[in-house]
């Protein structure tokens, strides 16, 4: 199964995220198959490419808790 969610990356102390899609048994920084958005808590910047996200998650791709709130915020996902 695969799963949309939040990759680190970033020095110490200044997280930054990428959105990836990545086999759900993978590490959290493990290989990504795509990146998908970023997504920066410092400035509270979210930059992703929604013609993709739609396209994996009809192909059954699943968001994480997280990935799943900013696509809610943003309007992709409705319930």
């Amino acid at each position: 199964m695969l799963k949309i969610r939040l990759k680190r990356c970033g020095r110490k102390k200044s997280p930054s995220y990428r959105i990836v899609l990545v086999p759900s048994q993978s590490r959290r920084d493990g290989r990504a198959i795509e990146e998908l958005g970023f997504y920066n808590p410092l400035s509270n910047q979210l930059v992703y490419n929604k013609e993709r996200i739609v396209f994996r998650l009809n192909q059954g791709a699943q968001p994480s808790l997280t990935v799943k709130n900013f696509l809610k915020k943003s309007g992709i996902l409705v319930k």
